[in-house]
């Protein structure tokens, strides 16, 4: 009866510590849902971001570089304080940050307080982020892999819908004022265009403000709502338990840690460089290198991010049959011909359709099955994280920078279409060499396993008891001992003779005692050394 109840209690522990990860995992994607939100809602509205502050969008761009350097400075910051506190109680805290920046920015009406706002919410995401992907990795282990394919695709979808929350309140501000236009002044609303409005007014109406304002007071109290969440994990989880899985995983920690870690830092500036780039100048380029349509060029541009979020949503599912590393070749396979296509075919319609629809196919899964894979070869901190973060960071504010300059020098050039075949090419040659870095150091451990493995299954041929089999295995770990001294004082003396020309008398008089004292030792009957004889060797040596 008492093991039975015991067996009863295992598993609802089981159970309940089950349920616990599904419940970290659901509010991990809500919670990313709410990144997507919160990122793309700036850009449909970002006119009237500048008509609050009384500037032209064209004059406003520095809250794009605040934004990204809080969003780099959070995940360094993020990075260290996941390995020193709760996560669960960090991300709580970062969506708390968010939250408090989304409520601020519709009544920022100076530029220096829409910046900080935005360097605030750009912080908070940057811990978010990286904390995200470590508790996956922190709850799931070796299983993260459709854990994390799930958590990217609420951030895709996020992204999809912040647009369409924005618009329901911009559409309906607007039709109010071009409402009370009509009744004031027919004329002004035939002169000046409804899309540059917002632009060029220099005051904004309450209607706009409070249009504009809903935009950010949902999306604010969506995350509020998640936050609790979190807090509620954070009174369900034990420090004794994180801290005792946290040495645990110290304990894999690989002995080319940081090299492999900075390998696939710069594999994720080249592939997030890449996907952002393409996403970002394709219908620029769709207009004026293929003379599309606007209209053409907007379906292009849409095909490439709905192909890249409908795959990701894919890889849920794949992940849970396929290997990180699978589905990393297969991604930079599809990438690597795609690209090619891209840079060299395109001026074909059918090619340039095709490929853009590959190419953001192939983009969808490399990130988070880069995490996955990374797992299972070494330790995964808060610090290695961020790391993975500020590098795609980086090469999402770098590489379209570098590709718009270059296209702006070179205007017969199609810069963004060999930008993606140069960094496909790049990652295809980066991918080997992590994969060669992270398995050396377990071909030879696995050596050495297969040979402990070979020696006791000699022992356990030999018939003889533990005690006997652990006596042998002291003395053969002295033998290798005592070889290796030899071995040295051996080459020791070879190079002093080495040194000395002809017969040396110090070579002549030691070489007969070095031998007398590292012979192997007589062995008895039963099978261990004379130890009398060993001392009376050492005693004529000296």
């Amino acid at each position: 009866e008492a093991g039975a109840a015991g067996g009863r209690w295992r598993c609802g522990r089981c159970a309940n510590g089950a349920a616990l990860r599904w419940c970290i995992s659901g509010t991990l994607c809500v919670s990313f849902l709410g990144l997507g939100l919160s990122i793309a809602v700036l850009g449909p509205t970002f006119p009237t971001l500048a008509a609050n502050v009384g500037k032209n969008v064209s004059d406003i761009y520095y809250i794009f570089v605040g934004r990204s350097l809080g969003y780099l400075g959070g995940s360094v910051v993020g990075g260290g304080l996941l390995d020193c506190m709760n996560a669960s109680l960090l991300l709580a805290l970062s969506m708390l940050g968010t939250t408090a920046g989304l409520y601020a920015i519709p009544w920022c009406t100076e530029s220096l307080l829409l910046t900080i706002s935005m360097s605030v919410i750009g912080g908070s995401m940057g811990i978010l982020d990286t904390g995200g992907n470590v508790l996956a990795l922190y709850t799931w282990g070796s299983e993260a892999g459709p854990h994390l394919q799930a958590l990217h695709f609420s951030f895709a979808a996020g992204a999809f819908l912040a647009p369409i929350v924005a618009q329901m309140d911009l559409g309906r501000s607007e039709s109010e004022e071009l409402a009370g236009a009509e009744k004031t002044n027919q004329s002004v609303l035939k002169s000046v265009p409804t899309a540059s409005a917002p632009s060029t007014t220099p005051a904004l109406n309450g209607h706009r403000d409070e249009g504009f304002l809903w935009s950010y007071i949902f999306i604010g109290t969506y995350i509020l709502f998640v936050s609790i969440f979190f807090f509620v994990l954070y009174s369900k989880s034990s420090s004794a338990r994180d801290k005792s899985k946290a040495s645990a995983r110290k304990d894999r920690l690989a002995k080319y840690h940081w090299p492999l870690v900075g390998l696939l830092f710069v594999f994720f500036l080249f592939y997030v460089g890449a996907e952002v780039t393409y996403g970002s100048y394709v219908f620029t380029y769709a207009t004026v290198f293929a003379e599309m349509t606007e209209s053409a060029a907007a379906a292009l541009n849409s095909v490439f991010w709905g192909t890249f979020a409908v795959c990701r949503g894919a890889a849920i599912f794949g992940a849970a049959f396929l290997s990180p590393a699978t589905m990393i070749v297969m991604s930079l396979l599809c990438s690597a011909a795609s690209s090619t296509a891209l840079a060299f075919f395109a001026h074909y319609g059918a090619a340039l359709w095709v490929g853009t629809a590959m190419y953001g196919a192939s983009m969808a899964t490399i990130f988070p099955s880069g995490i996955a894979w990374i797992e299972q070869y070494t330790v995964v901190e808060g610090k290695t994280a961020s790391l993975f973060v500020v590098g795609a960071a980086l090469g999402e504010m770098c590489i379209p920078v570098v590709v718009g300059y270059l296209q702006g020098r070179y205007h017969h050039i199609p810069v963004v279409m060999y930008t993606a075949f140069v960094t496909s090419i790049v990652t295809v040659l980066l991918f080997p060499a992590m994969y060669k870095l992270a398995n050396w150091p377990q071909e030879r451990d696995l050596q050495e396993v297969r040979d402990m493995e070979t020696q006791k299954t000699l022992l356990s041929n030999s018939g003889l008891t533990e005690d006997e089999e652990e006596h042998v295995r002291e003395w053969n770990d002295a033998d290798f001992e005592v070889i290796e001294m030899k071995d040295k004082l051996k080459n020791s003396l070879t190079d002093i003779s080495c040194r000395i020309p002809g017969d040396s008398p110090a070579e002549v008089s030691l070489q007969p005692h070095v031998d007398d004292a590292l012979a192997d030792p007589p062995v008895v009957a039963d099978g261990s050394p004379g130890r009398q004889n060993g001392s009376v060797d050492w005693e004529k040596s000296e």
